[in-house]
């Protein structure tokens, strides 16, 4: 549905409430920020009497809010004069837990907060406004009808220490003492116990509070007490049951909405994030969910040219903790925006620079790339604080985990084999260099969240089609039938990514000339065959979309796994302590067998979503109406389906899943002092390596896509519409003939039928979990039980011999029993895989 009429509307209105607001947040150059206690004076010859005995011998600032900073006893005092006024508020963690985990990383930001102080006798309260549900009318009346329908909330109210004309003295410590970041609350959620801040234990530092005129800045140490029961908590802090972290408070002046610089409507298909609120005030015909795009205030300096300076860059800090040559990469691959935003038309408005010593890099008013260290490899992320009302960016905080890099080095050193007598002396280096070529496009990529750009994780149809896009290295093998990484990943950012900073930051006028120009470059976008899919179509085990893909590569799924399955069967083949540095203990050459073996573990979720494959576009009623951009959904083609289908069975097989004898003589178990991580496969064999679970865990990962629910009611589905597509029947049919109903497994592969049939009780398990699961249609879980109780006929029809008897046995009582009474059956659980994402 069209938004334009509200945008102009809110628009003008926002203008109108907002004519007598401060100005627009003016950050300051680094230069000045080293001078920020220059505007210290003495307390006592600016205020009264009754103000000056309460702050007497304190340390004053001036800013947003007047600021006292008590070192003797522990105290910031506020001086608040005015009231009612909304300003911004901001939580984030200057020293944190360090567990990837938990996620309570170093650098992290909060939930941006529209607040207000507010007196009530002799108190001041501050208020958390609730702009989910907002009227943006000039009518006061309304707008206080939905203010007084939805409930705000009080964070914090402190006794009036003294008032001298409208400026009221307030000792805020209390608030910054309180668990504002919702530290308790996240190491609840992730099971380690219920913490709660230690007052005697907690301090605020008044020394490093810091006033500016838009910003206050302000900390305080926490120590948090509890069980120390957690896995998480134990493995990270120094006393789990006593965690000291620091909690910074941000206080920010709201930007001003001017002519310069409006709010631009949020479209599907823009490839950015939105903010959005309910406005009651909007015309009866138009919807009242209003969404904006999130983005940063940029303006040309000449606003009639098609490529100007701007009057304020974009300017991005790299942590002065990154070490070399890692600095560098971030400083590069950050800057890789530049070339976007000049091709946008904005000349110099996109920098990255190493932080200058000494300036603190918590300062809500410098976007930062944080690296940040954790005790297990991790995500990396990118977040962009921005105004609830209008979406603009206030900070963009990164946060990258030190540990990636080194399992990108793994995984090359582990597909290399790098320290063999004969293996190439640039070999090492290759792999490295490889790794750095990843942490560029990294920091682009996280960078790019926080200017306001989502995943889009179909672009790599288009080879390096945006850096938005999870990307997997670039493996093949060379004449001699090696693997090769010399061009494993791409370098600066893709078409897509040049379209989304045109789309969300150029500059195009207003109104109706601003939605046309919007809409060419969608319809360009969709002509040029650019697609769009992020997290919400391509995350869950089931999604549909074929082309919404984490890290994968290449314009064809089916190709692409064939390749990838060429260079996993060579290092296979080849793998030996040639892949460890000589240092190492000898034990870690199982941890890097984990990657080569699972190497094709995101394609085949690729394959997996060809089944029951369902294209589509995010999209609007207007652009399908005008031709822009098809309406529906397009099932994958049904031989591309099958080919999927018939690959995938193959993984079910002991030929894929057993291991070359010669790299099962050679596994040694880890060294005295040493131990099996998540990074390893599970062992149920004590210290010896467990190629079943290994072959379990192999198993499982195809199984965890091929029998989702939703994939399952998917397939039914389009065989419904559609007699040729495959089905429920189809995928049962394959899956079973490649495992359980095989006749015999080739002698020549060790320990061959063990693995078969490890294989065999994963398929049978995850048949049982879904269909136990509640999630299927009762048709398609009709289906599932009428192949299944035929299943357990062919097995005691084909009892077999020795171990593959005893199995087909018992898997026959086991159907029969579940399907009699499910409930008189312990499912078991499916085998745990080792951690591959983030790669």
């Amino acid at each position: 549905m069209s938004r334009a009429p509200v945008r102009g509307r809110w628009q003008l209105i926002l203008l109108a409430l907002l004519a007598s607001s401060a100005p627009a947040l003016a950050w300051p150059s680094l230069a000045a920020a080293a001078a920020a206690g220059a505007g210290t004076t003495s307390a006592a010859a600016e205020t009264g009497a009754a103000l000056a005995q309460q702050t007497r011998g304190l340390t004053h600032q001036s800013g947003l809010f007047d600021l006292w900073r008590d070192t003797a006893k522990g105290r910031v005092l506020l001086g608040v004069s005015a009231l009612e006024q909304p300003f911004l508020l901001v939580s984030s963690l200057p020293y944190a837990l360090g567990s990837n985990d938990v996620g309570l990383d170093r650098g992290q930001g909060g939930e941006v907060q529209m607040v207000h102080f507010e007196r009530h006798g002799n108190r001041l309260f501050l208020l958390r406004d609730n702009t989910g549900y907002v009227a943006n009318s000039a009518d006061a009346d309304e707008r206080a009808a939905v203010r007084e329908s939805f409930a705000a909330a009080v964070l914090w109210a402190g006794d009036i220490l003294a008032t001298e004309g409208e400026l009221h003295l307030v000792d805020f410590s209390s608030f910054l003492l309180a668990d504002r970041h919702g530290v308790g609350a996240r190491l609840a959620a992730t099971k380690q116990g219920s913490y709660q801040v230690d007052a005697g234990r907690s301090a605020v530092l008044a020394a490093t509070a810091k006033a500016f005129p838009d910003n206050l800045e302000l900390e305080a140490l926490l120590t948090f007490a509890g069980p120390a029961s957690g896995e998480f908590v134990r493995q990270v802090a120094a006393d789990p049951a006593s965690v000291a972290l620091r909690q910074r408070i941000s206080m920010v002046r709201l930007p001003a909405l001017d002519s310069a610089w409006r709010p631009r409507p949020y479209h599907p298909f823009s490839g950015g994030f939105d903010v959005s609120y309910v406005d009651f005030a909007t015309p009866l015909a138009s919807s009242i969910d209003v969404h904006w795009q999130v983005r940063h205030r940029l303006e040309k300096t000449d606003p009639a040219a098609a490529v100007s300076t701007v009057k304020r860059p974009i300017v991005y800090y790299v942590d002065r903790g990154a070490p070399e040559p890692v600095r560098s990469a971030l400083v590069q691959g950050a800057s890789w925006w530049a070339s976007a935003f000049e091709k946008a038309g904005y000349k110099d408005a996109f920098r990255v620079e190493v932080l200058p010593e000494g300036v603190d890099a918590m300062d809500i008013r410098y976007n930062m790339i944080h690296w940040v260290h954790r005790a297990t490899r991790g995500w990396s992320y990118g977040n962009a604080l921005a105004d609830p009302r209008t979406g603009q960016i206030i900070r963009g905080a990164v946060t990258l985990g030190s540990q990636r890099v080194r399992q990108d080095i793994l995984i090359a050193e582990s597909l290399l084999a790098p320290y063999g007598q004969h293996a190439p002396a640039a070999a090492a280096q290759l792999a490295e260099q490889m790794a750095l070529a990843r942490l560029r496009q990294l920091a682009a990529h996280e960078v790019g969240h926080t200017l306001g750009f989502a995943h889009n994780f179909a672009a790599s149809r288009l080879g390096n089609g945006s850096v938005m896009d999870y990307p997997h290295p670039l493996l093949g093998l060379d004449a001699s039938g090696k693997p090769t990484l010399e061009q494993a990943y791409g370098v600066g950012v893709g078409p897509w990514d040049d379209y989304i900073v045109r789309y969300i930051y150029g500059d195009f006028g207003h109104g109706e000339q601003e939605q046309q120009a919007l809409a060419g470059l969608r319809a360009a976008a969709h002509q040029a065959g650019l697609q769009y899919v992020s997290d919400q179509d391509a995350r869950s085990p089931g999604a549909s979309h074929p082309d919404g893909l984490l890290w994968d590569f290449g314009p064809d799924s089916l190709r692409t796994w064939d390749q990838l399955g060429a260079v996993r069967q060579r290092a296979l083949a080849s793998f030996s302590y040639d892949v460890l540095p000589a240092a190492r203990q000898a034990g870690e050459l199982e941890a890097r067998l984990v990657p080569v073996y699972l190497l094709q573990r995101y394609q085949g979720e690729a394959l997996a979503r060809l089944l029951g494959g369902a294209s589509f576009a995010s999209t609007s009623a207007g652009d399908i109406r005008a031709g822009i951009a098809p309406a529906g959904t397009r099932p994958t083609p049904a031989p591309m389906q099958k080919e999927a289908l018939a690959r995938l069975s193959d993984t079910f097989t002991a030929e894929y899943l057993a291991l070359p004898a010669s790299v099962l003589d050679v596994l040694t178990p880890p060294a005295t002092g040493y131990e099996r991580g998540r990074e390893y496969f599970a062992s149920r064999m004590a210290s010896v390596f467990d190629a079943l679970s290994m072959a379990e865990a192999g198993a499982a990962q195809t199984a965890g896509f091929l029998f989702d629910a939703e994939r399952l009611n998917r397939l039914a589905w389009q065989q419904a519409r559609d007699a040729r597509q495959p089905g429920v029947d189809t995928l049962l049919e394959q899956v079973l003939r490649k495992s359980w109903q095989r006749t015999s497994v080739p002698a020549s592969l060790a320990g061959g039928e063990a693995v078969q049939l490890a294989a065999n009780w994963v398929v049978l398990d995850s048949l049982l979990n879904v269909l136990d699961g509640g999630k299927l249609h009762a048709q398609v879980a009709a289906q599932l039980q009428v192949g299944l109780r035929q299943l357990a006929g062919w097995l005691q029809q084909q009892p077999g011999q020795g171990s593959t008897a005893a199995s087909r046995k018992q898997a026959a009582e086991l159907i029969l029993a579940y399907l009699r009474d499910p409930r008189s059956v312990k499912l078991r659980t499916l085998p745990v895989i080792p951690p591959g994402a983030p790669i």
